[in-house]
């Protein structure tokens, strides 16, 4: 068992909680993504052991936090918004000169990789002008419909966890249900969370392989679009500036916060 992925468990429980912040860019700040996506596309192979090995204590940790979390980070959302938006903005910049050396981008990027890391960065930079209602009813009447609408929810909502620079519970606010799934967390409604976590589970298992399948076929381009993700997640996370000096100051302190962070993880885990 690889124990230490409780830890880096714990962190991507953590984003995950985050309207706008991808678990798969905390994974690659941890330096693991290429590993994750080999351990969950290869849980049903014949290396089955060397895999659970890698997930069980990862899975542990992101449970934990999902579970025990979720109502301080409702909390700091709701009093804190701005320097917790702008911790994670210190992230998701500082990941980059990691992608940047991973995709050997100086090297391989040509004008049609530029161009679609441009479109990608603007399709994602977009979803921040969409209108959700974090306040929305959670849904506790469970019907055929509900449960099945909540399943597909936490399929999509997995898939875009794996991608860097889309956040999951985004997804789930685009959808309508981020509020049920924080009501299920908080609340531990167990009913619920195995709908949605259900859903997450084939999620993670199908489009892991297809997104290993692209990196394995395609690395340059899939790259340059992860890249694009990950710059326009920049804008979905942005929370605005306040007149209020004082959580200015915080907030700048948060953001080098999360620079130095996210820096220290890409040097560790540099070649």
């Amino acid at each position: 068992m690889e124990w230490k992925n409780i830890y880096r468990g714990l962190l991507m429980g953590i984003s995950d909680l985050i309207p706008g912040v991808s678990g798969g860019t905390i994974a690659v700040v941890l330096g693991i993504y290429d590993r994750l996506l080999e351990a969950i596309s290869g849980f049903f192979s014949r290396d089955w052991k060397r895999h659970i090995g890698f997930l069980i204590p990862l899975a542990a940790g992101m449970g934990t936090a999902l579970l025990l979390l979720s109502r301080l980070i409702k909390y700091l959302l709701e009093h804190h918004y701005q320097p917790t938006q702008f911790f994670f903005i210190g992230l998701i910049i500082g990941v980059l000169p990691f992608i940047f050396r991973q995709s050997e981008a100086k090297r391989h990027f040509k004008l049609r990789h530029v161009i679609v890391l441009i479109l990608a960065a603007a399709l994602l930079a977009s979803m921040a002008f969409i209108q959700t209602d974090k306040s929305a009813e959670p849904i506790t009447n469970l019907t055929l419909l509900t449960v099945a609408g909540l399943f597909f929810s936490g399929w999509l909502a997995s898939m875009a966890m794996l991608l860097p620079g889309i956040s999951g519970s985004f997804i789930l606010l685009v959808l309508g249900v981020y509020s049920t799934a924080i009501h299920a967390l908080s609340e531990l409604n167990l009913p619920l969370i195995a709908i949605i976590g259900s859903g997450v589970i084939v999620g993670f298992i199908v489009s892991s392989k297809g997104i290993r399948y692209l990196l394995s076929e395609f690395p340059h381009m899939t790259y340059a679009v992860i890249i694009g993700l990950i710059l326009g997640s920049i804008v979905v996370v942005f929370p605005g500036f306040t007149s209020d000096m004082a959580t200015l100051g915080i907030s700048a302190i948060t953001l080098v916060a999360g620079l130095v962070v996210a820096l220290l993880f890409g040097s560790k885990t540099r070649a």
